[in-house]
């Protein structure tokens, strides 16, 4: 029998006659329940074996970094703080970051503790959006209850803070936008010891999950090779035993002093690179980060009353030059690229987002798993298509 080039022969049982079948296109998306915003994968399939898999971007792009090209400097936080809608506040502080390491600004200590507590916070309320929507997508619905419930006390006192819930815009070039409201802290400090001891609900509703672990164990490996070859971090990368993080490997704000032996600072990692890894990386984490942030709360509530900024002239212009900015998203690396002429605005203002390659390592992942294991495989990969197409 004759076979076209676009089929391939099956044979089915032993003996059976040889059977033509043609591969399948299947389009996941745009619109698709388990990804996190609007992606679209473009598989192709033999029988329920993935042959192979593209992920399809550009359908959220709004055109951030050029709109930043025509913003200043003030004006960019409140593009900067969207593309992961779920870090708003990690996004502000690797803008102001880059920034005043153009300026050589010093911010004030009360500011940087703020600053770093916060971001804290803001990889907490990540990760237990994450950790709930990846046992959704494998059919569990509670552990989403359980993330939210910790979330709602964390939004809340970011939201005193801040007056925002999602996007907060408390970041200011040279510190904050104003100071720490009277008793916060205390009442922070009470939210995060709430939390910690409840964090084993969390761990016994999915650790503790036979279908759960029988969907991730094993399932979506990741190899070290792929993870440098794509320009993988974070979570997804220390699950495959990749020892890196920037808070601990080039300290910024005030991880130089948490990320020490003894200290509440620690970098989780896992050896085996599958689903099951990368959800228990992202549970310890999420406990290691609570730690971090009561250390943070417990100093400011040390430090003496201060400013919270500097001041600033009534047009801010950035000395003439580039800089390269890092900082460690919950997703992952984030890079910040800005180039000056002297202006107000920038000349470029380049973002490397982590989720980029969380998503195009998806091709390489994919081939050769069944289409059943690619909703567990693409939970697992911890992305927010918003950072992926800035």
């Amino acid at each position: 029998m004759t076979v076209t080039a676009s089929q391939r022969e099956l044979t089915v049982g032993v003996g059976a006659a040889g059977l033509a079948t043609a591969d399948m296109t299947l389009n996941i998306g745009p619109q698709h329940p388990a990804t996190h915003g609007v992606l679209r994968l473009r598989i192709v399939l033999d029988g329920e074996r993935i042959v192979s898999a593209e992920p399809v971007i550009g359908y959220m792009h709004r055109g951030a970094e050029k709109l930043f090209e025509v913003r200043d400097y003030r004006q960019i936080l409140v593009l900067a703080n969207r593309h992961d809608w779920l870090s708003a506040f990690a996004n502000e502080v690797g803008v102001v970051l880059a920034v005043e390491a153009m300026l050589g600004m010093e911010v004030p200590e009360r500011a940087t503790w703020t600053r770093t507590l916060v971001t804290e916070l803001q990889r907490v309320l990540s990760h237990l959006m994450f950790l709930g929507s990846y046992a959704l997508e494998l059919g569990a619905i509670t552990p989403m209850f359980f993330a939210f419930r910790e979330r709602e006390d964390i939004q809340t006192v970011l939201e005193e803070l801040s007056g925002g819930r999602l996007h907060y815009m408390f970041n200011r070039v040279g510190g904050l936008r104003a100071d720490l409201p009277a008793g916060w802290t205390g009442r922070c400090e009470r939210v995060i010891e709430t939390i910690k001891p409840r964090m084993k609900d969390i761990d016994d509703l999915m650790l503790g999950n036979p279908i759960l672990l029988a969907r991730t164990r094993g399932v979506g490996v990741l190899s070290q090779d792929l993870i440098k070859a794509y320009g993988v971090s974070g979570p997804i990368a220390r699950a495959s035993g990749v020892d890196v993080d920037l808070r601990r490997d080039a300290p910024y704000l005030s991880y130089g002093e948490l990320f020490v032996p003894g200290g509440p600072g620690k970098v989780v990692t896992r050896q085996e690179g599958d689903g099951m890894a990368r959800l228990e990386v992202l549970l310890e984490q999420t406990k290691v980060s609570l730690d971090v942030a009561h250390a943070c709360v417990q100093r400011l509530a040390a430090l003496p009353r201060g400013p919270v900024n500097q001041r600033l002239p009534k047009v801010l212009k950035v000395p003439e030059g580039e800089s390269y900015f890092a900082t460690e998203n919950p997703l992952g690396f984030n890079g910040y690229y800005l180039a000056s002429l002297g202006d107000k605005t920038p000349w470029r203002l380049k973002l490397r987002s982590a989720s980029f390659g969380n998503v195009q390592v998806l091709s390489e992942m994919l081939p050769g798993q069944l289409l059943s294991d690619m909703v567990s495989i693409l939970g697992s990969m911890f992305f927010v298509v918003g950072d992926v197409d800035k």
